[in-house]
């Protein structure tokens, strides 16, 4: 379906087209109302096959169940074609919703029945009603136990008046339903049969994309990358009309004018984009031929260019450093080892992940890569190794910046814990080792409504120490708020580790000798090297162990020595797990097939000669 040709679009295209953004917070059901829109529009034929979650088009997408990179589908509904842009709703791709917002005229906010609106719901809406823009509301997932649609719209009309909502926006439709079930109606007592209550909706309530005449006008907010054509800008035409072939001005941030020609156009159709040779104002759409380009640069006309105000990206809170593998296990796992494959899949990655920048350092195999949370990066280590790459990560670092009067000021952070009322204490225990400041304390449900500001260095290690000390019971979430004055030093790990003394097969036998030390990471019988971190030892110190002696085999027999060995199960980390507990001294090595801790100095003599230096750095 995608790229078609086709001569007789351009006529349709003259129809009405409602541009319209589906807004929520993560996991409220965003993409798989998306689904559903595209089943009852007939996109599909009735003998083809499509899963679920269409749009999550990757693994890791459909794995973890978020959106990470917005998309754009179109349907066609009673002689109206909408354009549909499914955006991420998770606080680490919060620069992606802002500029795809650029291209709407209105907005659906999906709100979960029961949780109601969350801190993405509240900065994603501020963001659209700050634009302009139409809300339609849905109160989604009613056919979940405990659910609360009435109150729900309440809190939703309230957020909206807080965040300075207009007459205008404040007179918003209210949809009720289940995007997991397939229908939409007007009150959430009625169950229809489909989501076509939605779409009449839309096509009632959002305006119709204006049409501007005058010098033509597109301001890029999004890109594509392809292997054949390169960088392709999208955007949404402002004025006038581009066609095919044209001449065409790229006006730059610093005020340059660079010209060039449009080579093709593309409009989106269905799950994908077809061949136009004009598209005018108010249509979304793809130009390639158009190189050197930044998001915001305006194209318009060659020969009286006029700019649009520039939008901005949310800048990077975070980085990390990458370098190579070079553990003695180096090769071993992966397909692509070395620094010029690093270098050219990490800026390759910067032609299409506009929040992630990399930075080359006095080393030609390390580099800093700078993003905007320890999802947004684990995403990015998550997709290269799978594609076939070995390379070894430093502890994540927040980014700190100097004041007007030479302050240090650093990222804070809105954080939000739903928690079952006898572990509230436990949680904001947490939350103030890590310099939280509690906000909100309120019931919500069966549940306590805990707010707080936190700065982001707080927040590294968070989620698994609270997940922990609630069993798993609480529900987390956070977006930036600003930078704001260094808040103190924040206890890290207080845990040392047991490190490998030498290289081999880990053995039952001294595995079981050593229980009583630590935690361990790894099985027996598997392979480690010297100066790999094997385990977490119990004390504040890291103690060097031997995990590959064999049981002395004699013909003697005492009592109890034979007993089987019981050895407690490993302890499992996830990526963003071992992101996050790794020390300064510590890299994570990362393959296709294993994620190791090591230390960076893998011999004992160099690692206490090389401890101070560390330290000061």
């Amino acid at each position: 379906m995608l790229n078609q040709k086709s001569s007789n679009f351009q006529i349709e295209f003259m129809e009405s087209i409602r541009n319209i953004a589906i807004i929520a917070h993560v996991d409220h059901g965003k993409t798989t109302l998306v689904d559903k829109i595209i089943h009852a529009s007939k996109l599909f034929r009735d003998n083809q096959e499509f899963g679920d979650l269409i749009l999550d088009s990757n693994d890791l997408e459909r794995e973890r169940g978020i959106t990470i990179v917005s998309k754009n589908v179109s349907v066609r509904y009673n002689g109206v074609k909408i354009n549909i842009i499914d955006t991420p709703g998770h606080s680490d791709f919060g620069g992606e919703v802002e500029r795809v917002l650029k291209l709407a005229d209105g907005v659906c906010l999906l709100v979960d029945a029961f949780e109601g609106p969350m801190p993405q719901t509240r900065f994603v809406l501020g963001k659209a009603l700050d634009l302009g823009l139409k809300p339609i509301v849905i109160i989604n997932k009613v056919d979940k136990e405990n659910c609360r649609p009435d109150e729900v719209h309440e809190q939703v009309f309230d957020l909206m008046f807080n965040l300075g909502a207009t007459e205008d926006q404040l007179d918003f439709q209210t949809l009720y339903g289940s995007s997991k079930q397939g229908w939409m109606s007007l009150d959430w007592r009625e169950k229809t049969e489909d989501v076509t209550a939605l779409l009449d909706v839309i096509i009632a309530s959002i305006p119709p994309a204006a049409t501007n005449e005058g010098i033509p006008q597109m301001q890029i907010t999004s890109l594509d990358y392809s292997s054949f054509v390169g960088r392709i800008a999208i955007g949404r035409v402002h004025r006038g009309t581009f066609k095919e072939g044209m001449q065409v001005a790229l006006m730059k941030a610093d005020g340059s004018v660079k010209r060039m020609k449009i080579k093709e156009l593309q409009v989106f159709e269905g799950l994908g984009r077809i061949k136009v040779s004009e598209v005018s104002s108010g249509e979304i759409c793809a130009m390639t031929g158009i190189e050197d380009f930044e998001i915001g640069d305006t194209v318009t006309d060659f020969e009286t260019p006029e700019a649009l105000p520039r939008i901005s990206i949310d800048e990077p809170t975070m980085n990390m450093l990458f370098t190579i593998n070079n553990s003695p296990f180096y090769g071993k796992e992966g397909k692509f080892v070395t620094s010029r494959h690093l270098r050219d899949r990490l800026f390759k990655e910067t032609e299409k992940n506009l929040a992630l920048k990399v930075q080359t350092t006095s080393s030609e195999d390390k580099f800093l890569v700078f993003g905007r949370g320890i999802l947004h990066l684990s995403v990015l280590i998550e997709t290269m190794r799978r594609e076939g790459y070995e390379l070894q990560v430093g502890q994540p670092q927040v980014i700190f910046k100097e004041g007007e009067n030479g302050e240090r000021l650093e990222p804070v952070e809105i954080l939000v814990v739903d928690v079952p009322e006898e572990s509230a204490g436990k949680v904001i225990e947490i939350a103030t080792q890590g310099k939280g400041e509690l906000l909100i304390m309120e019931p919500k449900g069966d549940l306590q409504h805990l707010e707080f500001n936190i700065p982001s260095r707080g927040l590294i290690g968070m989620r698994s120490r609270v997940l922990t000390a609630t069993f798993g019971e609480a529900i987390m979430a956070h977006r930036f708020k600003a930078y704001e004055p260094y808040k103190g030093v924040i206890a890290g790990r207080i845990n040392g580790s047991l490190i490998s003394m030498n290289s081999g097969a880990a053995t039952p036998y001294s595995i079981d000798k050593l229980q009583d030390r630590g935690v361990f990471f790894i099985d027996p019988t598997q392979e480690v090297y010297t100066g790999m971190v094997i385990g977490e030892h119990n004390r504040q110190n890291d103690i060097e162990v031997n995990v590959q002696t064999a049981k002395q085999l004699t013909n003697m027999r005492a009592s109890g020595t034979d007993n089987n060995v019981k050895i407690a199960p490993k302890l499992n980390f996830s990526l963003e797990e071992s992101m996050e507990y790794i020390q300064k001294d510590e890299y994570l090595e990362i393959t296709p097939k294993s994620i190791r801790i090591r230390k960076i100095y893998l011999e004992a003599g160099e690692r206490k000669r090389m401890g101070n230096k560390i330290e000061m750095v």
